[in-house]
């Protein structure tokens, strides 16, 4: 009796105490303090490695993973995004026209989604290098004629080694100037990555020199020719690519755009307030991260410009944000994956006028910023961000509890400590929710989840002036940390996915699997009775404009809130934004007043939500919100 009882006590107990754990978590008191997680598994033909997200304006979700850090199906071309609907659970898979891994994206003024950049080709560990291979700038030193410098082209050392560079190029004419004293004449030029012909270490060439270029005749030669760097055996890196797309919500199709002026691979999209759109940073077509060249896009001609003067180097995915003033950003710190540790980490505000960065201070763990999230805090009209959480470079094991907050509307801004996470967190998803409280959900203590150190955990935070406070939330079932992403809904609940772990085990021995499902987490107004309705409101509003919205009890309605749709990947959304607007009462329902000021509400699509006397909010009703600017296309 005794051993039966010692093989059997121990899994009833278990029993017994997970029942009573789902009794409690499932109970109305316990979801009205602490909200519900409920898991969402998708049919095996419809799952994906999802990479990135993008709630639409049909209030469908996008969940890109291109080859979802796949390298077969990077080579096989079986590139996928999946079409969620939360309303009814349905889902579509819809195929992606390019390798859209990593790459950069944020929506639109007028609904499309922009995609740019993502994946030229996968990185090469040490020992995985078979043939020695490096940078070419390739130097065209004609004024008159641009010089195409197709796939397998060959570059030929002095001492014979030959190299093929791997992609299409295209070497602009010469820039020539001409004075009263004759002419001076620059190389223009462009870099292409090249493999050597021939395997092994013979093809090593530490040397920089000049190439020549296979084929040509000498006439030519003297125009055009390559300048490499060391060839090597080293690992090698991701490489970007310099293609990008929007997807039409309503067609729910996708369509190539200009090409950027430069590759890019883990870059930053910003949208501005005039409706064009910010590219920062990225690894290049030969996957180094690139020297600071910064470009824009214009949604008006679906054409990208180079902004030489806007020349500023941060490591890849940094979080930059518009602020309450037209020709600043604010660089939070917060980056993802590549760059020196001594290079464009300190956060700042960034002058597009003239090109500065005025350091702001005040910021702990300063060295643990990486895998770090942020986010505006509160209606953006505050100026309030918060950075939450994050690691050291690399696979550092470091990571930080910390919550800091700052207002950028001090005279001299600097970091002021809020609350700290239960544990230091890595990849925190951080969701932005209309009753101006902050979902900060999952991670993981170290890099990649190692150690099966993800965190079960999760926390409301609730900002205030004197730094806010945190109240425990549900718990998530799902354990989610690298390429992970969360999304508000229009329902108000939050959609979270992704997870891409290094190992699966303790031990860092099992490769790791791709989290494919999906998870949906109820804030706890939904459990609070009924909720405000909004029975009628305008599809468009203009800035500075007022709209009528309907809704059977006006007289409860205490707040209301403009909500962008908002992107997400790699813990970073840099176009998630909540908007107050001033309420009052109408007939029918109530009044509200449009912000004037682009910079506070910029064009595009939003979730329009009441709020009672209960802080629980309507479903959100998605409206455009339009103006004058240059990037309108309509």
């Amino acid at each position: 009796m005794t051993v039966l009882l010692g093989v059997n006590l121990p899994p009833a107990l278990g029993y017994v105490s997970r029942w009573r754990h789902e009794r409690l978590v499932n109970s109305l008191p316990y979801m009205q303090a602490h909200g519900r997680w409920d898991v969402v598994t998708v049919p095996p033909t419809d799952r994906v490695n999802a990479i990135h997200a993008a709630l639409l304006p049909t209030g469908k979700v996008l969940l890109i993973a291109g080859s979802g850090n796949k390298e077969d199906l990077f080579a096989t071309k079986a590139l996928k995004s999946l079409l969620y609907d939360p309303r009814d659970g349905s889902s579509r898979m819809i195929p992606v026209p390019d390798d859209m891994f990593c790459g950069g994206q944020t929506l639109l003024p007028d609904g499309r989604l922009l995609v740019a950049g993502g994946t030229a080709r996968y990185e090469k560990l040490d020992g995985a290098v078979t043939h020695a291979a490096g940078a070419m700038r390739v130097k065209n030193e004609d004024p008159d004629v641009a010089r195409p410098v197709p796939a397998g082209t060959e570059f030929v050392s002095p001492a014979g080694l030959r190299y093929r560079s791997t992609r299409d190029a295209l070497v602009p004419p010469a820039a020539k100037i001409t004075t009263s004293t004759g002419a001076t004449v620059t190389a223009s030029e462009v870099t292409v990555f090249v493999e050597a012909v021939a395997p092994g270490p013979g093809s090593v060439n530490p040397d920089r020199e000049q190439y020549a270029i296979a084929g040509l005749p000498p006439d030519l030669s003297r125009d055009l020719y390559g300048l490499g760097a060391p060839m090597t055996l080293d690992k090698q890196d991701y490489q970007g690519t310099d293609k990008a797309y929007t997807f039409d919500p309503v067609t729910e199709t996708w369509t190539r755009v200009g090409d950027m002026a430069f590759a890019r691979w883990y870059p930053t999209l910003t949208p501005m307030v005039d409706g064009q759109v910010l590219a920062t940073s990225g690894l290049d077509g030969v996957g180094e991260v690139l020297n600071g060249q910064t470009e824009i896009f214009d949604p008006a001609t679906n054409t990208w410009t180079e902004r030489k003067d806007l020349t500023r180097y941060f490591p890849t995915y940094p979080g930059i944000f518009t602020t309450a003033r037209s020709d600043e950003m604010f660089y939070t710190g917060t980056t993802a994956g590549y760059g020196p540790a001594d290079q464009g980490r300190v956060p700042g505000l960034w002058d597009l006028a003239d090109n500065t960065l005025s350091p702001v201070p005040g910021l702990r763990d300063p060295d643990l910023l990486e895998t770090a999230g942020a986010t505006w805090v509160g209606p953006v009209q505050d100026q309030r961000m918060a950075v939450i959480g994050g690691g050291g470079i690399g696979e550092s094991p470091r990571s930080t509890a910390r919550i800091d907050v700052v207002d950028l509307d001090d005279p001299a801004p600097r970091f002021t400590p809020g609350p700290d996470l239960p544990a230091p967190t890595r990849y925190p998803n951080i969701v932005t929710l209309p009753d101006d409280s902050v979902l900060i959900s999952n991670g993981s203590r170290d890099y990649r989840g190692k150690g099966a150190s993800d965190h079960l955990h999760a926390r409301l935070y609730h900002p205030a002036p004197d730094g806010g406070s945190l109240t425990e939330a549900a718990a998530p079932e799902v354990g989610r940390n690298y390429h992970t992403e969360g999304l508000l809904l229009p329902d108000g609940r939050v959609l979270t996915a992704g997870s891409d772990p290094l190992f699966d085990d303790e031990n860092n021995t099992v490769p790791g699997t791709f989290e494919q499902r999906l998870e949906i987490y109820s804030p706890p107004y939904l459990f609070r009775g009924p909720r405000p309705e909004i029975t009628a409101a305008p599809d468009e509003v203009e800035r500075g404009a007022t709209a009528l919205v309907a809704t059977p009890a006006p007289e409860r309605v205490e707040r209301a809130r403009l909500l962008r749709l908002a992107t997400s990947t790699h813990v970073t959304s840099v176009d998630q934004r909540s908007v107050a607007l001033d309420v009052r009462p109408a007939r029918r329902g109530v009044a509200v007043d449009v912000p004037t000021a682009p910079e506070t509400v910029p064009s595009g699509f939003y979730m329009l939500v009441l709020v009672d006397d209960r802080g629980v909010p309507s479903e959100g009703r998605i409206l455009r919100v339009a103006g004058d600017e240059a990037g309108r296309t309509d």
